[in-house]
């Protein structure tokens, strides 16, 4: 796991010593991702430079430095990932006699990489690699820059011009570094934001900044500085592929072959040359990669989770119980809110532009606890979405599947029914119940409940009913002074294989949620304590094959995983493992009423918000009026705004 960055400047004939001072500077930004050593390579006459920041994990040789140079002189390569079968590629390209494989340096898979472009060309070549990166390839013959991102998006690429010049990187503080940085904040991305609570690609926060989507390639044409975008992997086309190629096995085939697929890919996973292990939250996901890992080591595998000491938010002792059963040398730590609170601080620098899952706080603390005993750590994230696991897909779906039974005309009606009626005074009839209710917010914020139902009834196209569910800020251009939100995936056309709404739901997270927000938190906490994550459930042939299966080996009896679980299930007894999901969560609404109440009152102050010119005031003091008193429970719309204050106040603003 490493960090890259590079630019090229249209003036050519700069000096080589001028571009190494600007490219240490860049490069020097995100050390955290390559504390092991760093490098450089320029051509002065062109205008390009490319950097390197290294987190040895195979081959810690110097034979491993970066950037390297093709065995040919042709390409030169700054690399961010693994690619997890290079040795099978190594095999393949020895037994080839090829006159381009002479005699390999070392042992390192970006050798490989360039062994295997030179062989058989750029795209061919990515095709074959089965793995995780981000990387520019700098073809010196043809004079065009590659910047090329993996499958699923689980390692970043950021680009774009400023001054000029075309810049890019693994973090937009390394963009930032470069002189002469000056763009303005996306009042558009910051409406996706309110909405998301995160950024999705192809943008970033800032204007000309973006996010190279997962699958895509970038060739820029140095001689014109002119580029374009294509796609050498997508999402619709495993879909359509797997659709047209349905599995029609048996239950046991199909465990026997995903067990067999799994097992495959962290066998792969788990060749490193520094010390490894996994996150273990007790959970399905984790459950099954963990289960995995160790039957196939020789010795206990290293597992971490952390606790809390809070009611409902402690998941530490089904982690326990699992890491007994199968015979894990486990590492566990309870936090303190203090502990947990003390990450807050670090949070706008970690994720470089407004992210608000408050999931990555414990996922900074896990991985920083990982890193005290490991370079390297597994996870078991990406399974909800290609398993079907998410709660909010039964949710989701029974309830378009009944407001579908009523006719347009009656939806409308009852829309307007319900908005004719003040939405604070729907609580009114059932305040007189709180006091013998166990779950007096609930009975409080009916009228809030009874609105998201009033703009469901009105959606007619099933992607937008998903958004709507998935929301947080429902009209964030309300809210965002001069913001309206961009096209995004959720405006485009669904592909039509995919026809059953849950599936739906799961193609819209997997190419958006999964990618933008899960695989942003994972890499940025585990790349801020120099810790390489890896993530075998998004191999892309496991993707590829879960999308073969019928969606009854996926959401069976009303239950998600199903298949993953009957593989769990040969390791793990069911009574360590079926229990209510609980997300990855801290008590953020109670904390915003208690310890972090004065840290949230800084940010949210007037006078303050409305110097800054960027959201309108009069909303967010509603919400956070409410909050406070507890008539509400607003800590997520919150956390959106906090996190971008926070954020700003960093760049300050």
């Amino acid at each position: 796991m490493c960090g890259i960055v590079g630019f090229v400047q249209k003036n050519c004939g700069i000096s080589h010593e001028h571009l190494l001072v600007e490219i240490e500077r860049m490069s020097d930004r995100i050390v955290h991702r390559g504390p092991d050593s760093s490098g450089a390579w320029t051509d002065p006459e062109v205008g390009l430079v490319l950097g390197h920041r290294r987190l040895s994990i195979v081959d810690l040789t110097e034979e491993g430095h970066q950037p390297m140079m093709s065995q040919s002189g042709r390409y030169v390569i700054v690399f961010n990932g693994e690619i997890y079968n290079f040795n099978d590629l190594r095999q393949e390209l020895e037994s080839l006699n090829s006159q381009i494989v002479v005699k390999f340096r070392g042992r390192s898979d970006t050798e490989i990489m360039l062994a295997c472009i030179e062989q058989w060309g750029l795209q061919a070549a990515v095709e074959r690699f089965v793995g995780m990166f981000s990387f520019a390839l700098y073809d010196r013959l043809e004079r065009k820059l590659y910047l090329i991102r993996d499958r699923m998006g689980e390692k970043p690429l950021y680009y774009g011009s400023v001054q000029g010049a075309f810049i890019f990187g693994s973090e937009l503080k390394a963009l930032k570094a470069y002189t002469g940085f000056s763009c303005q904040i996306n009042r558009n991305a910051l409406a996706l934001y309110l909405r998301h609570n995160y950024i999705p690609a192809p943008y970033s926060i800032y204007e000309s900044i973006y996010k190279l989507p997962p699958g895509h390639m970038l060739c820029l044409d140095i001689k014109n500085h002119n580029y374009r975008i294509t796609q050498y992997w997508t999402m619709e086309q495993a879909a359509d592929m797997g659709k047209r190629a349905i599995f029609t096995g048996t239950d046991e085939e199909a465990i026997n072959h995903l067990e067999n697929l799994l097992g495959g890919a962290i066998r792969q996973q788990m060749v490193a040359d520094v010390p490894l292990g996994a996150f273990l939250s007790g959970g399905v996901d984790s459950s099954t990669v963990v289960a995995l890992m160790q039957a196939q080591s020789g010795r206990p595998v290293k597992t971490f989770t952390i606790g809390f000491y809070e009611e409902g938010f402690n998941e530490a002792e089904h982690a326990m119980a699992v890491a007994r059963h199968l015979g894990t040398d486990h590492t566990e730590m309870y936090v303190t809110p203090r502990q947990a609170m003390e990450v807050i601080p670090l949070l706008p620098l970690l994720y470089d532009e407004p992210f608000s899952d408050s999931s990555q706080i414990p996922t900074y603390l896990v991985a920083q606890l990982a890193k005290r005993h490991v370079t390297v750590s597994l996870s078991g994230d990406g399974g909800d979405e290609l398993f079907g696991g998410y709660g909010r897909y039964m949710k989701t779906a029974h309830l378009w599947n009944r407001l579908n039974t009523v006719p347009s005309v009656g939806r409308r009606g009852l829309s307007s029914v319900i908005r004719a009626i003040p939405r604070k005074s729907w609580d009114i009839p059932l305040r007189w119940l709180s006091p013998i209710s166990k779950k007096r917010e609930k009975i409080t914020t009916f009228g809030d409940k009874l609105y998201t139902l009033a703009d469901m009834l009105a959606i007619r196209d099933s992607t937008r009913f998903y958004r709507r569910a998935v929301s947080h800020w429902q009209n964030p251009g309300t809210v965002v002074i001069g913001g309206t939100e961009p096209v995004t995936i959720f405006d485009s056309k669904i592909p039509e294989q995919i026809s059953d709404y849950y599936e739906r739901m799961m193609y819209f997270d997997s190419i958006s949620y999964l990618p933008d927000d899960i695989l942003v938190k994972v890499d940025r906490a585990g790349m801020g304590v120099s810790l390489e994550s890896r993530i075998p459930m998004l191999d892309h042939r496991v993707v590829e094959f879960a999308w073969r299966l019928p969606l009854s080996m996926k959401i069976r009896e009303g239950q998600g995983k199903w298949l993953l679980r009957q593989v769990l299930y040969r390791y793990v007894p069911r009574s360590l493992i079926d229990r209510p999901k609980r997300g990855f969560a801290v008590p953020i609404d109670s904390w915003l009423r208690g310890p972090l109440k004065e840290w949230a009152e800084h940010l949210l102050d007037e006078k303050r918000m409305e110097k800054q010119g960027y959201l309108h005031v009069a909303p967010i003091r509603e919400k956070w009026a409410e909050h406070q008193s507890g008539k509400r429970n607003w800590h997520g719309y919150l956390w959106d705004i906090l996190m971008f204050q926070a954020w700003l106040e960093q760049q300050g603003g």
